[in-house]
């Protein structure tokens, strides 16, 4: 069998070192290349188990640098691209918005017309999957879902930065036939993912007795999403999804943010023998985000219906297989929670 060469960008980071892991072990006779630029969010340590495997090659490159891009698609010809590098921080894109604006829209559009001139015009089992986020659609009321005919209405950089690049692939697939598929998915949360996301965070500062700063009155709702669920999403859709399609993944898992920090502190609390109510009392209220969205919830019928996907998990189950891990890879924590990180936390959060 020849081998399908796939490149994964963004790959050393949260969601793309889970889709990694899957795509090695499940498909072991794909090429699977992961390029990445190792910013503060990307750990090749989030890959130790695979970094050895014969399908695997890492490569170190910025995808806003389209001659180096060029190279690499020269060097592996890859057959497919799944792009999921991409800042990711809201609170960071309203500090430096034009980092948002390089990585996620030029950066997409480098990705865009190495793999159009790469594939020229026999697109024959290619595919460019482009995974992005449900924050395009903007903020809901306290009822509705976005669906995927939802209008575009991004209220930060980031998501501004984000929906720009979602319809640039569109655009490449209707001007030039690039085959594309496009997911939005929910909030994640899982195992390797970087500590100034709220559950990451959160986590550390529990076991560290440090305050748990909450935006507002933490009345925002978010829709979770187990990440091995949504590597497996992705993965489906890669496969079986239709090209020109958009397949909205959610985790049907909604929560205020101070509900799921309650929750949180009450399992913490359990696992590490503390009385119950004692992390509570680490709950700081902090000055609310600039343009914060108020609700995301996703309506995943399409995927389930089309590709017969569901999430595995309930969000109690995986809250606390998210919180076994943090404890156990306590050095994976310190780790990253050291040097830049740290000044960047106390800039971040500082209190009312």
């Amino acid at each position: 069998m020849e081998m399908k060469t796939i490149l994964i960008t963004g790959g050393a980071g949260f969601i793309g070192s889970h889709l990694i892991r899957l795509f090695v072990n499940k498909y072991p006779d794909y090429k699977i290349v992961n390029l990445d630029k190792l910013t503060y969010a990307g750990n090749l340590a989030n890959l130790k188990d695979v970094e050895n495997a014969p399908n695997y090659e890492f490569v170190k490159a910025d995808i806003v640098d389209a001659e180096q891009l060029f190279e690499v698609f020269d060097k592996y010809q890859p057959d497919a691209v799944i792009h999921l590098a991409a800042e990711s921080h809201v609170d960071r894109s309203i500090a430096n918005p034009n980092e948002f604006i390089f990585t996620n829209i030029v950066g997409t559009a480098n990705l865009l017309n190495a793999a159009r001139k790469l594939w020229g015009e026999n697109t024959d089992g290619k595919r460019f999957y482009h995974v992005s986020t449900d924050e395009v659609y903007g903020s809901l009321g306290e009822t509705g879902f976005f669906l995927e005919d939802t209008a575009y209405d991004p209220r930060s950089p980031y998501s501004a930065s984000k929906a720009s690049s979602d319809h640039l692939v569109r655009a490449y697939a209707h001007t030039f036939k690039l085959p594309i598929v496009v997911s939005n998915c929910s909030n994640n949360y899982g195992s390797y993912q970087f500590p100034e996301k709220l559950i990451p965070l959160f986590i550390n500062n529990i076991r560290n007795k440090k305050a748990l700063p909450v935006y507002g009155k933490g009345e925002n709702i978010r829709d979770w999403l187990w990440v091995e669920d949504h590597a497996r999403a992705i993965d489906v859709i890669f496969h079986e999804g239709r090209n020109l399609e958009t397949y909205n993944i959610g985790g049907h898992n909604e929560w205020t943010n101070i509900d799921l920090i309650k929750l949180m502190c009450k399992v913490m609390d359990r696992k590490l023998g503390r009385a119950e109510g004692d992390s509570e009392k680490l709950i700081t209220y902090v000055k609310d985000r600039a343009g914060h969205d108020m609700r995301y919830a996703i309506d995943s019928t399409k995927l389930q219906k089309e590709l017969g996907w569901v999430p595995s998990l309930q969000f109690e189950e995986g809250i606390e297989k998210t919180i076994d891990w943090y404890l156990e890879n306590e050095a994976w924590m310190e780790n990253i929670t050291s040097g830049d990180y740290e000044k960047y936390y106390e800039q971040q959060y500082k209190e009312r």
